[in-house]
């Protein structure tokens, strides 16, 4: 991973690579310097191949950090500190952490200080900023040296050494640890780079948190090591602030999600888009009422939506510019491999197995740290439902969990919450299913539309053609739907409403 960051400094020059909103910009070589300074400081107080956590959001602290520790031979371990301290200590248990990278300014104003004493019996808490503080002209002159010859001070790693530890993002369930090796790592961000031309000269706006695989490849290893700028944000629920800065900036690509990207289109002046080349949007379905939306008021600036999973990377498919497929989410990367298995009861696509460079080494056990649940033959069970047509596209039907059987049919969660959006596209809809003692399972709608009622989803079934079954006959009405720090949809805490609801009625 490191040596990657050097060669892209040799092949692009020293250029000006990171930048975050303090505004004062890094170059190749002082990203390398800050990474060997920084990262000697925490070699000092951890082991070699230690795994030690970072809790920080998206900015140029996060990525000095993440290349320091790899600079020394240590395993990145990314928190999601929007998940709260329960799953916090399990990932810090799971991923056998026993040290955390934070610093106070960031957990002052996210207000995070309950967290950090929920976390301190699990994990020694190291304050960046108080190591910045004991920098002095040595360090500074380690720095420099290593910084012009950066292969003779970094530590000798292998491809196959872990990059970092990543957790899934829990929509469905509890989060899984994913290894990823530094191969891994490289290799999805060139494989996405022989998919969609990348000059170098782009900048790209990354608002999505680096725990978050998405954010970290996407927003942070992609752009630099093919020679793009990386503009770091902290937060991607920032919207004004966000479409304000990205002119501002010369941005050219933006990494975001639905969720985040409608919340943009709404506050956005017109030209706040002007320097933007395309979005790439991932982590969740890209919903018509978006895309339309930003054909009126941006003048159909593409929206180039892709499909992943942390387990690969996380880039799996995504489309291209000018050769865009809506419906679908593109054609999967070269050099993987994908087969689709036939699941009992869904007539078309089936799920989706992937093997390739940018698969995992395997899931960490939650009941040991140093056991790796390695894949089988190196294949990957993705849990997603998909189609692919004959040109290769791929298109999303839905998790194999996100299929409900009613009256011995299998309907799909996901086409239902489709329904929703036709017929009430400025909502935020999403669709559970709950036992039933008649027909084995019942679907219920949980929607922010305080109007929402049972007859327009019927209606709107009936002239479509979708089955009866597919329109749900309960509806939770809720101020806002609840999403994860990533983006996503939270269907755990949807479910719970639904049967909380459910009881109740």
């Amino acid at each position: 991973m490191f040596d990657a960051l050097i060669g892209a400094r040799e092949r692009f020059g020293d250029k000006e690579i990171i930048e975050d909103q303090d505004r004062k910009p890094l170059t190749y070589t002082g990203l390398i310097r800050a990474a060997f300074v920084l990262g000697r400081k925490i070699a000092a107080i951890t082991e070699p191949g230690e795994r030690v956590a970072i809790m920080l959001p998206s900015s140029m602290g996060v990525v000095v950090t993440f290349f320091g520790l790899h600079a020394f031979g240590r395993t990145p371990v990314m928190l999601n500190f929007t998940s709260g301290a329960r799953n916090l200590k399990a990932a810090c248990a799971t991923a056998g952490v026993k040290k955390i990278l934070t610093a106070r300014r960031f957990i002052e104003q996210a207000r995070l200080d309950d967290l950090v004493v929920a976390l301190e019996p699990v994990a020694e808490i190291i304050w960046l900023d108080d190591i910045r503080k004991t920098v002095g002209i040595q360090d500074k002159l380690y720095g420099l040296m290593a910084g012009i010859f950066p292969r003779q001070f970094r530590a000798e790693t292998s491809p196959h050494d872990p990059g970092v530890i990543l957790f899934t993002s829990g929509s469905f369930g509890a989060p899984k640890g994913v290894v990823l090796t530094q191969a891994n790592l490289v290799a999805n961000a060139l494989q996405i780079a022989s998919h969609i031309d990348l000059d170098p000269d782009w900048v790209f706006f990354n608002p999505l948190p680096t725990f978050h695989c998405f954010g970290l490849t996407g927003g942070v290893i992609l752009p630099m090591l093919q020679g793009l700028k990386a503009f770091q944000y902290p937060s991607p629920l920032h919207a004004k602030q966000i479409t304000d800065l990205l002119p501002q900036v010369n941005a050219s690509v933006l990494m975001t999600t639905d969720t985040f990207l409608n919340q943009y289109a709404r506050v956005a002046g017109p030209d706040d888009f002007s320097t933007i080349q395309f979005v790439v949007a991932g982590a969740e379905r890209v919903r018509d009422e978006t895309r339309e939306m930003f054909n009126q008021r941006f003048g159909g600036l593409e929206l180039l939506e892709g499909y992943g999973a942390t387990e690969a990377a996380p880039v799996v498919a995504v489309n291209q510019p000018g050769n865009n497929h809506f419906g679908t989410v593109g054609q999967i990367l070269p050099g993987m491999e994908w087969r689709l298995e036939r699941v009992e009861g869904i007539d078309q696509g089936g799920r989706l197995f992937l093997r390739g460079p940018n698969v995992m080494a395997g899931y960490l056990s939650p009941a040991d740290p140093d056991c790796l649940e390695a894949l089988p033959d190196g294949w990957h069970d993705t849990g997603d439902i998909v189609d692919v047509d004959d040109e290769g596209y791929v298109r999303i039907l839905g998790r194999a969990k996100r299929f409900a059987k009613i009256g011995g049919e299998m309907v799909s969660l996901t086409a239902v919450e489709g329904i929703a959006d036709a017929v009430w596209p400025e909502g935020r809809h999403a669709v559970v299913s709950i036992p039933d003692s008649r027909k084995g399972e019942r679907l219920v709608l949980v929607t922010d539309r305080d109007d929402a009622e049972v007859a327009p989803l019927a209606e709107w079934a009936r002239t479509h053609g979708a089955p009866e079954l597919a329109v749900p006959k309960r509806i939770v009405k809720v101020g806002e739907l609840p999403v994860l720090g990533t983006g996503k949809t939270d269907y755990v805490a949807i479910q719970k409403m639904a049967e909380v609801q459910s009881r109740a009625a």
